[in-house]
């Protein structure tokens, strides 16, 4: 039985994927650097806002920081309960995952590496993808905490699989982003009008996340929300391309696209969505997208 909740960051995704738990728990316990947020989300959602050193005292804690460097950062010094199981919903990075895994075994601790995906709409509506990795029967306890805010829930494998899978998510998503790009500022190059041959490609086998949603609902209108930030997606291309590198593979468009998203990274402003990358390709080809 799950007694207590705690969830540790409450950032964008962190902020909404914790208001769910308190339909289903009645103890949660709410962490955030600055208090304030910890507080005001208590306040919106019944949450209780306590110090870093109370909350990991419940027996499920969830965090959801930038990197996997801030997760191990806040685990020095922390005493947790045995028995407790830490699921971690950053997108960081798989060397992380199985050290963490390590360390909070001498505790009596069990690590998952769980991060999500679906945005903060996701988050919002407890939509979210979430790719499991670590032990399978941590898995099966913690899935009734994870479900309050997850809808396809999958332990992908061992410590440090969940993150894997993320990474190379996002860069999928990259490099259709590029490609998507590239397409469209040809055609409208030929004078072609944007709406309407997205249209067609959504109706045919190009279509994609991006052409669906993206393009018309971030680019075109150019509103550019911040959702997921572009440093987010450059450091998750790098953690992907990482992973090739350690299997000794060869991945040239998994390489030429993490590249691209470093560089649209450097240029763009800053707190950019991850869509603004288009706007490095409207750069070099002076044509707008829209």
């Amino acid at each position: 039985m799950i007694q207590s909740v705690a969830f540790i960051g409450l950032g964008a995704m962190g902020y909404r994927m914790a208001a769910h738990l308190p339909q289903h728990f009645a103890t949660v316990y709410v962490w955030n650097r600055t208090r304030a947020k910890a507080e005001q989300h208590a306040t919106e959602y019944g949450t209780q806002a306590m110090s870093l050193e109370q909350a990991v005292q419940a027996d499920i804690i969830f965090s959801c920081l930038p990197t996997s460097a801030d997760v191990e950062n806040l685990l020095q010094g922390l005493d947790l309960k045995s028995g407790s199981i830490w699921v971690d919903c950053t997108s960081g990075v798989p060397d992380a995952a199985r050290r963490l895994a390590a360390l909070l075994a001498d505790q009596g601790v069990i690590f998952l590496d769980a991060p999500v995906s679906g945005q903060t709409i996701g988050a919002e509506n407890a939509t979210l993808t979430v790719m499991i990795g670590g032990s399978a029967a941590g898995f099966e306890r913690a899935l009734p905490a994870i479900q309050a805010f997850g809808k396809l829930i999958k332990h992908v494998g061992e410590s440090g699989a969940g993150f894997a899978v993320k990474a190379v998510n996002n860069m999928l998503m990259a490099v259709n982003l590029c490609a998507v790009a590239e397409g469209l500022t040809t055609l409208k190059a030929h004078g072609v009008s944007l709406h309407e041959a997205l249209q067609c490609i959504n109706a045919s086998s190009g279509k994609s996340n991006v052409t669906e949603t993206v393009m018309p609902q971030r680019v075109l209108n150019r509103s550019f929300p911040l959702t997921f930030a572009l440093p987010l997606l450059a450091k998750d291309t790098g953690i992907a391309v990482d992973l090739v590198r350690e299997a000794k593979l060869s991945a040239p468009v998994l390489a030429l696209t993490q590249n691209l998203i470093q560089a649209a990274n450097l240029q763009a402003e800053e707190n950019s969505d991850f869509s603004a990358a288009i706007k490095m390709y409207e750069l070099w080809s002076k044509i707008t997208i829209e």
